[in-house]
């Protein structure tokens, strides 16, 4: 008998519509392997939902609130439905980018100098000197990202929007300058480092990340070869200092530019890694031989419940 699989996807997150592409392309490749596929697009009634459905496995294509930070986990374990990913802590706090950081400072991954503050007490007056960047404590694909200049007087007045609508507090955190670099652990090992460049030569912001074009990858990244392993190694070791399973992929800054600081910073690790044409996991694994079909098939094979 096939296994029955429920690619969870979409939710009511800011990331819906990244989600319903990573799930989309996810039920294709895992019907094309063999599996009898039933994508949920999740709701508020989704633990009723998948109790009638009764999967063999969620595959969970989730991203943002809900579905990455432990929330959706925590119903599975629940319900007793093996999923992919990582489990109910590793997903509630590396969502949340500042103990998150913590955690990671603590296990010895370089972190830039931030702190956390409400929003408005952000918008009032600079919490640190120019340039810095301004991060909602638990959001992905970028969204409510500010980046502050050096020849800014002002902080960020768009976090006193009433419509604001990523959290009172956010993370502020030291402007690291230079390359965007990125690593995945797939199981218990660090694969290829990619560096990103955005297309318009800005920062690697929602367009650059899932508009076709929107930014070039090298991969391998050129980098010294001892660099090259410490972002490897950096990378596991906060896969592994945050409790993560299966599949994740660590963003990092590096500033080598001549006259740079040389710092090499984490920026935060994905439990739940966007799996849509554009994405970078499917990319690294497909540099390491293995389709995105396979890898698919690898990561409903590695599910399984915290408890």
């Amino acid at each position: 008998m096939k296994k029955h699989v429920a690619v969870l996807l979409g939710g009511f997150s800011a990331e819906r519509d990244v989600s319903l592409r990573s799930g989309a392309a996810c039920a294709k490749a895992l019907a094309e392997q063999g599996f009898r596929v039933t994508p949920v697009d999740v709701d508020r009634n989704v633990g009723q939902v998948l109790a009638e459905l009764k999967p063999d496995v969620a595959f969970n294509a989730l991203h943002g609130p809900y579905g990455e930070d432990g929330v959706i986990q925590g119903v599975l374990e629940m319900l007793r439905i093996p999923y992919t990913h990582s489990g109910v802590l590793a997903s509630a706090l590396a969502m949340r980018k500042d103990r998150a950081r913590d955690v990671l400072k603590a296990a010895g991954v370089p972190v830039a100098e931030g702190v956390s503050v409400d929003r408005l007490t952000a918008a009032r007056a600079h919490v640190l000197p120019p340039p810095y960047v301004v991060k909602p404590l638990a959001e992905g694909s970028s969204f409510g990202v500010l980046i502050v200049h050096q020849d800014h007087v002002h902080p960020p007045q768009e976090l006193t929007r009433e419509d604001w609508a990523y959290g009172d507090e956010v993370l502020v955190e030291r402007y690291v300058a230079g390359r965007e670099l990125t690593c995945a652990v797939i199981g218990d090992k660090a694969y290829d480092v990619i560096e990103i460049k955005a297309a318009d030569g800005g920062w690697y912001d929602y367009n650059a990340k899932y508009a076709a074009g929107g930014s070039s990858h090298e991969l391998p990244a050129n980098l010294k070869q001892n660099i090259y392993h410490f972002v490897q190694e950096l990378t596991l070791k906060a896969h592994k200092a945050l409790g993560c399973r299966g599949v994740s992929r660590a963003d990092f800054r590096y500033d080598d530019r001549p006259g740079g600081t040389g710092d090499l910073v984490i920026l935060e690790v994905n439990t739940q890694p966007g799996m849509t044409a554009t994405s970078l996991v499917p990319e690294i694994a497909a540099h390491a031989g293995l389709t995105f079909g396979e890898l698919v098939k690898w990561m409903v094979e590695d599910a399984s419940c915290d408890r």
